[in-house]
């Protein structure tokens, strides 16, 4: 009866039978964690979350009821194989589209057929499970499911297809001097690249299944001995409070994680760059990274977080210092000046300087629109013209970035629509807004832009002013897994400065930053002591 259902089931796959695959070398890939709760018999004191979470139906001693089971719960789908194993009473079942036939191979056919008493229950990749709905699972990891009559296990073997890209820098983070790698949707290649750069044995890594239908691979990395346990702790329980269907990015777990969804400022700090997860790892921050997506996400961080970036450590500490200067001033225009200049011609006109006070009012005199409505119709082309260069192929995207922003720019001014001084003011906003290292902060000042302007054009100075205290208010209330998010300004810490408006010099850093809580503050000795021993 076995036979004639599988054959059935398994009528026109004949993969192995005419393919002869070179033999490979290839590694046990299994968990530590579950090794050692399948070999101790009592409940282990070890965090493993691969089962915890899967209801237990228990493999029965008829491998037709077992085959029949998980081909219900599979919903009898085509790309679902099936291998009989007539003298062993025996079944193997995978999804054709998921694993790698030369693993296959390499691991469960050549072992058994080269040699004479070779049982596949003592391969050294195999692991076994009493669970059917893990076997549900396993098969849909990219697993290959050995079924045997009259066992009550079921022996699973790792033969997942990969297929992975070059690890090349983002686009969005690229630097002039550093690393010029960058994280990849393989969630086993990202480790890698953290680990070969913190080859340290307190480096922990946490899994996760999340989203109910997905079933997406979250892993959680933090250094044991340098982070906070109690951010930790507070990290897994977001995590496991997560009840959604689908997870598919790391922006999908940033809006379940915020402290704040209603903010507009981010409270995790994504990236693509391996070396600025590294760093912040070893600040005593977490990094969580999701299987199929090359971004990865730092807690806790700071406002000054975001305009921190790798460049400024691969430079001399003047330099960095000077380039973070920059992107820290390119907040105040990005939010800023064309709130001011809306508020100055409006409300203000006195306290332009005489020498410009005629080049202006010539400028504006003529424009049938308040700047109000200058700045809002500026705006909104330039977003335009953004959005248009972003979806577009790359090609054409620089031509309708760099033409449509010069024909529309000339062409608003000679028709008398928009004053000359405005396409200043709104170019300088555009460009300081593209300053800033983190794109999620980037969008948050593209967005601060419009109620800046509205309250310039209705209020003046005084909205102005009102709207940056609503914002300062904000800023020093809002927090990030426990961390103020305007730290190390409020609370003051001022060892805390050193990296913050200035970049000193690294041997001057000798302490992490507060805000991470870290369990170590230090970060090493004088390793400038050479200087007072003097030369031998």
């Amino acid at each position: 009866m076995l036979e004639l259902q599988a054959r059935a089931f398994f009528m026109h796959n004949s993969d192995y039978d005419q393919t002869n695959y070179a033999v490979n070398v290839v590694c046990m890939e299994v968990s530590v964690v579950s090794f050692i709760k399948r070999l101790l018999p009592i409940e282990s004191s070890v965090e493993e979350d691969d089962e915890s979470s899967i209801p237990m139906k228990k493999v029965a001693k008829s491998v037709e009821k077992n085959v029949q089971y998980l081909i219900d719960e599979l919903n009898k789908t085509d790309d679902l194989r099936m291998r009989i194993f007539e003298q062993e009473k025996a079944v193997l079942l995978y999804y054709e589209t998921l694993v790698d036939l030369e693993k296959m191979q390499n691991r469960i056919f050549s072992p058994l057929t080269e040699g004479e008493h070779v049982h596949i229950e003592t391969l050294p990749w195999a692991i076994t499970t009493g669970n059917l709905n893990q076997v549900v699972r396993d098969l849909l990891q990219g697993q290959a499911v050995y079924l045997k009559e009259g066992s009550s296990e079921v022996i699973t073997f790792n033969v997942d297809s990969v297929f992975n890209r070059d690890a090349s820098e983002p686009d969005i983070e690229k630097v002039v001097r550093g690393p010029h790698d960058g994280l990849v949707e393989q969630l086993s290649v990202n480790i890698n690249q953290i680990r070969k750069r913190i080859q340290n044995h307190n480096l922990v890594v946490r899994y996760y299944q999340l989203g109910k239908k997905t079933n997406t691979k979250i892993a959680v990395m933090y250094m044991k001995d340098i982070a906070d346990p109690s951010i930790v702790d507070e990290v897994d329980r977001r995590l496991r409070a997560i009840q959604a269907d689908m997870i598919l990015s790391p922006g999908f777990l940033e809006e379940y994680l915020d402290d704040s969804t209603m903010s507009p400022f981010p409270q995790m700090l994504s990236t693509e760059r391996p070396d600025r997860v590294t760093a912040n790892i070893m600040d005593g921050r977490i990094s969580i990274m999701a299987d199929g997506s090359p971004t990865a996400l730092v807690v806790p961080v700071t406002f000054f977080s975001f305009y921190q970036a790798p460049e400024d450590y691969n430079s001399r500490w003047y330099a960095g210092s000077f380039i973070r200067m920059i992107r820290l001033a390119s907040f105040i225009i990005a939010i800023g000046l064309p709130a001011f200049y809306i508020a100055v011609v409006s409300y203000h006109f006195e306290v332009i300087p005489d020498s410009l006070i005629i080049p202006i009012k010539s400028s504006i005199n003529d424009i049938p629109f308040p700047p109000l409505i200058e700045a809002l119709m500026m705006v909104v082309i330039i977003e335009l013209i953004r959005e248009a260069g972003i979806r577009l192929p790359s090609p054409v995207g620089q031509t309708i970035g760099i033409v449509g922003g010069l024909v529309i720019g000339d062409a608003v001014v000679k028709a008398g629509l928009i004053s000359n001084i405005m396409v200043i003011v709104i170019a300088l906003t555009a460009i300081a807004s593209f300053v800033v290292p983190s794109n999620e902060l980037s969008i948050t000042l593209r967005i601060l832009t419009f109620p800046f302007i509205l309250a310039a054009g209705t209020l003046g100075f005084v909205g102005i002013v009102f709207l940056l205290l609503l914002l300062l208010i904000h800023l020093t209330k809002l927090q990030s897994f426990g961390t103020p998010y305007f730290a190390p300004m409020t609370p003051l810490r001022i060892k805390d400065l050193k990296d913050t408006f200035l970049r000193f010099p690294i041997n001057m850093m000798r302490t992490r930053p507060k805000d991470a809580h870290p369990q170590k503050m230090s970060t090493g000795g004088d390793s400038r002591g050479w200087r007072k021993r003097g030369r031998k």
